[in-house]
């Protein structure tokens, strides 16, 4: 169903209503000094089925009340209430389409002063037509930033922090007009840590090989999807452990995860190919899996999913 963002649904301040309704001050508090923190949540539409499949809804919603803790924030409602509120919020939007879901929970008190404790919350969801997160692009061409991945001793770095991402932005801006398509962040004692706002893999000598949550890596879903999907269908060696710079020179393959990219080949990084420059075999197998998981194709995945529909049909009299 096409729509205009005016007209679509949200969820703000405890009740469902329009997104042109739901608007914040200019003296709002997480505006200015970036005090939220949100998720990103995946819908993927199944026409055979007319169903939409949302991915991972419960780990989602028990990370971000962990990066909310972390802020001194609470979400005001238990984990099975944001399932069932974020599955109405998608059947009155009427989707039959992939789509991303943006759950987020900010210092909403209109105020000057640095600071979190005695500051007013709320928090809001807000879903939207998926557009491909890469664009057309059939793989990566990365170089690595000069932007550090920022240390767990200046920002939490386990937490989907709203102010934090402005290390992600100078970085992946950078990259940008550098003519790249992603940037790669070393972490403060110069290993790799991850992209832009997705989590790095690498194939060699048939091991996969991701860094290490002391890297200042967040701990991603689709990351810990993957390794899952490696370790159980396939049979894949994992190692994670700190990653030099220069191993990303000499994998045979390299590829991203994220909620919003899903699982995207890197073809290149600093002008040097990966492999042969094109879609490695363990990526395509993995992407494969994933793609087949996702969208209900496998049923010993379901477990990953909650239905839209389903759902509300169940809920009513």
């Amino acid at each position: 169903m096409s729509m205009s963002l005016d007209d679509s649904i949200v969820y703000s301040n405890g009740r469902f209503s329009r997104y042109d309704e739901a608007r914040i001050g200019l003296l709002t508090h997480a505006l200015h000094y970036g005090t939220g923190c949100f998720e990103g949540v995946r819908g993927y539409w199944n026409a055979s089925e007319h169903e939409l499949w949302l991915l991972h809804l419960r780990e989602h919603y028990e990370r971000i009340a962990k990066s909310a803790h972390i802020l001194m924030m609470k979400i005001p409602h238990t984990t099975d209430e944001l399932i069932e509120i974020t599955t109405e919020l998608c059947a009155r939007n009427k989707f039959e389409q992939d789509i991303y879901i943006r759950p987020f929970v900010y210092k909403s008190g209109e105020e000057i002063g640095v600071r979190l404790a005695g500051v007013a919350d709320n928090f809001a969801i807000v879903p939207v037509p998926y557009h491909a997160y890469y664009g057309n692009a059939a793989g990566l061409k990365a170089c690595v930033s000069p932007w550090r991945r920022i240390d767990d001793t200046v920002a939490p770095a386990r937490a989907k922090v709203t102010g934090a991402y402005i290390n992600s932005a100078l970085a992946k801006t950078e990259a940008q007009l550098g003519g790249f398509d992603e940037a790669i962040l070393l972490s403060n004692d110069g290993h790799v840590a991850e992209g832009s706002a997705d989590n790095i893999f690498l194939v060699r000598d048939g091991v996969l090989y991701t860094p290490d949550a002391s890297q200042n890596i967040l701990e991603g879903i689709t990351r810990k999807s993957v390794l899952a999907l490696a370790k159980n269908d396939f049979g894949i060696p994992i190692v994670e452990r700190a990653i030099d710079r220069s191993e990303l020179y000499c994998a045979d393959e390299v590829f991203v995860t994220g909620t919003a990219a899903g699982l995207m080949p890197v073809i290149s990084i600093d002008y040097r190919e990966v492999g042969d420059g094109k879609t490695g075999p363990v990526t395509r197998t993995l992407t494969d899996a994933y793609n087949r998981a996702v969208s209900g194709a496998e049923s010993k995945y379901r477990a990953w999913l909650t239905p839209t529909y389903a759902t509300a049909l169940s809920r009513k009299p």
